[in-house]
């Protein structure tokens, strides 16, 4: 299935988003999908989820953030407290009142930032490789050294120009997508030209950095919500693959721990884009807990 696309006016721009139309009887309040930084944008993500969902009768929306896919950079800076307050600029746009929120990696803490500010507009959560659950980027022996270099190569500027370095080169892309898409079947041509295509856009890469320096710090990240999580009382889904070089399995493991209504699917084998990754495993459970038949795992 196909989605529609669609424009949105704000205050300060223009935002493209992406709608699926429910084909079987409607079910449920509207679903919001929200892409993850990087390489990304709303069909990249949420293409295939997208259309099961609709499927099964909801309504979908997906946004392309500013910066990315079809959407002009923004005439602001991206910090994380902008990005969670355009969600919600979104959201009143679309004149979405109650909303069930996902978000993958990038997404996720815009998801967790958004509930909890306006926990009243968030029926059920869903966290796909979700940002915002640690004060640090990386664990293990060397994490000081990884985490200080990470912020070294951020600041000067360098990250973002290897990042648009590689993304012009096709067999480093190709690299880097087989580690955040483990899945050989899910490693499509499709896929791969559709990457290439967000990779060179003029301004690939600047909204990323842009947030990249507003987050990553000497030592630590500037966001993390995992001391707030007591405070998510929706149900929420976390889904995680086991070989997520992104964010660690553990603090998927941490944050359902800490939720009150947490359902935790992890997926063995599966890289940072899970839902991409196995979506053989991952459409049904979530299928299931917008059902409200929570799956423990």
């Amino acid at each position: 299935m196909q989605p529609d696309r669609n424009t949105i006016d704000l205050d300060w721009g223009t935002v493209s988003y992406l709608t699926w139309q429910p084909t079987a009887p409607p079910v449920g309040p509207p679903v919001v999908l929200l892409h993850g930084g990087g390489v990304d944008n709303a069909w990249l993500s949420w293409g295939r989820l997208g259309a099961s969902l609709a499927e099964a009768g909801h309504r979908v929306y997906a946004p392309d953030h500013p910066g990315y896919g079809d959407s002009p950079l923004p005439p602001w800076q991206h910090t994380q407290e902008r990005l969670v307050a355009y969600v919600g600029e979104v959201l009143d746009a679309l004149g979405l009142d109650e909303v069930v929120l996902g978000g993958l990696s990038l997404g996720g803490g815009l998801t967790l930032g958004h509930a909890l500010e306006h926990p009243d507009r968030v029926r059920r959560l869903m966290l796909f490789g979700s940002y915002g659950l640690a004060d640090h980027q990386m664990d293990g022996p060397a994490a000081k050294v990884g985490n200080a270099l990470s912020w070294a190569l951020v600041r000067t500027g360098a990250m973002e120009r290897i990042m648009r370095g590689a993304g012009t080169n096709r067999r480093l892309m190709r690299m880097s997508l087989r580690d955040i898409v483990r899945n050989p079947a899910e490693f499509t041509p499709e896929l791969f030209d559709a990457v290439l295509a967000e990779t060179t856009r003029p301004d690939a890469f600047t909204a990323f950095g842009q947030w990249q320096r507003d987050q990553i710090l000497p030592g630590r990240l500037r966001t993390n919500y995992a001391p707030r999580l007591g405070e998510i009382h929706q149900p929420t889904l976390i889904v995680h693959g086991t070989h997520d070089s992104g964010v660690p399995v553990a603090r998927a493991r941490e944050a359902a721990a800490a939720l009150p209504d947490a359902t935790l699917l992890v997926v063995d084998g599966a890289g940072h884009w899970v839902q991409r990754d196995r979506p053989d495993i991952v459409e049904p459970v979530v299928l299931d807990f917008l059902s409200g038949d929570q799956i423990r795992r």
